[in-house]
């Protein structure tokens, strides 16, 4: 499964409840958040994951054939990023020739997971590999963990994965293997429903003694949207703002600078820290004309730009995580209410100006 969504919807919250259903059943659980790193560092990290899980999976000494197998299939695969096998000593097993060795990637990754599945079998018991931020990961590697895990189904092995992402994710793995829909469930999470917003308030309020009013209730819920972190946001706010109960309409007011405030500074502040002048002037243009999907076009015509000479500064803000593609030509900010924060954070838009292109001439 492939959980999908804007920030602040619930996706980390849910790998979390995964984990704890897995771990129920007496399953393994590897953790694992996507980073953009190379080939080498990939292999690196899921070598040190799953070294544990291999561990856990079993103590030493009480290793079958079959933990003693994968723990050399995994040795073998250390190899591709340490050939002097200095990592792979730590497993106490010799790395098997042939498997998992190849530096192909899919083939390498789909050989230690049929022999940790087959482990896991031998043991009654099963991996879960639990990918935050999974967009993240390269074509490269995102082939690899569907070849893989397609492999495990095919053979009934308890070896499997749940994935979060942005919205492009569903995209993304569907580039990387066209079966991929197939394969995974997709799962899109968004906001809560009316109802559900105003008890997520409701109820943590009561369970203090305190009340809201019914028009405070309602103004509270209209100002987040219904975004989980955000109704998590302005819960706090109110609580630390106001003085008496039953919270007034006059108590949501008082609390939204706080509210507004709280959120500049981690949620939203965050995402733009590591934005270039003209990277973060693009996001502002984008504010200017709405918090929906804008064409591409629309944002270059705002910045007084070609919109071919913003197609990199595009692709860099897509890259980084803060616009997704919901259509072709269009992109949308993956932040809710990210719009009325740049119009907060930048009240005017200043485009840097065009740097002079060097001279080929010698």
């Amino acid at each position: 499964m492939i959980i999908t969504g804007l920030r602040g919807v619930g996706k980390t919250v849910l790998l979390g409840s995964f984990r704890e259903k897995a771990l129920s059943v007496d399953w393994v659980v590897v953790e694992f958040e996507a980073l953009k790193h190379s080939e080498l560092d990939f292999r690196m990290e899921l070598f040190y994951k799953f070294k544990s899980a291999l561990f856990e999976l079993s103590p030493r000494k009480k290793w079958s054939d079959r933990i003693k197998n994968a723990a050399s299939v995994l040795a073998s695969f250390g190899m591709t990023f340490d050939p002097s096998g200095n990592i792979s000593l730590s497993l106490d097993v010799e790395a098997l020739e042939g498997k998992a060795d190849s530096k192909v990637l899919t083939l390498d990754l789909t050989e230690l997971f049929v022999a940790l599945g087959e482990a896991a079998a031998d043991a009654g018991r099963g991996f879960v590999l639990l990918v935050d931020e999974i967009q993240f990961l390269s074509t490269e590697q995102l082939e690899a963990l569907i070849t893989a895990v397609h492999k495990t189904v095919q053979r009934a092995l308890p070896i499997t994965l749940v994935g979060a992402g942005l919205p492009q994710i569903a995209e993304l793995a569907g580039d990387a293997k066209s079966y991929a829909e197939r394969l995974f469930k997709f799962v899109d999470i968004g906001t809560l429903s009316l109802e559900d917003a105003k008890e997520a308030l409701r109820r943590p309020a009561e369970e203090e003694n305190a009340t809201f009013e019914p028009d405070a209730l309602e103004k509270a819920v209209a100002v987040t949207q219904g975004y989980p972190y955000f109704i998590q946001e302005m819960g706090s706010s109110i609580w630390a703002t106001a003085t008496n109960t039953p919270f007034t309409l006059e108590d949501i007011h008082l609390a939204l600078q706080q509210y507004e405030a709280n959120l500049d500074s981690s949620f939203f502040r965050v995402r733009l820290d590591r934005a270039t002048p003209l990277q973060a002037a693009y996001l502002r243009a984008m504010a200017e004309l709405g918090p929906g999907p804008q064409s591409a076009g629309d944002v270059a015509k705002v910045m007084g730009r070609e919109s071919r000479s913003l197609g990199p500064t595009r692709a860099e803000l897509i890259n980084m995580g803060l616009l997704f593609t919901p259509s072709f030509g269009y992109a949308q900010f993956t932040v809710p209410q990210f719009d009325a924060y740049m119009l907060r954070r930048y009240p005017e838009l200043v485009v840097p100006e065009k740097r002079p292109r060097k001279s080929t001439r010698s």
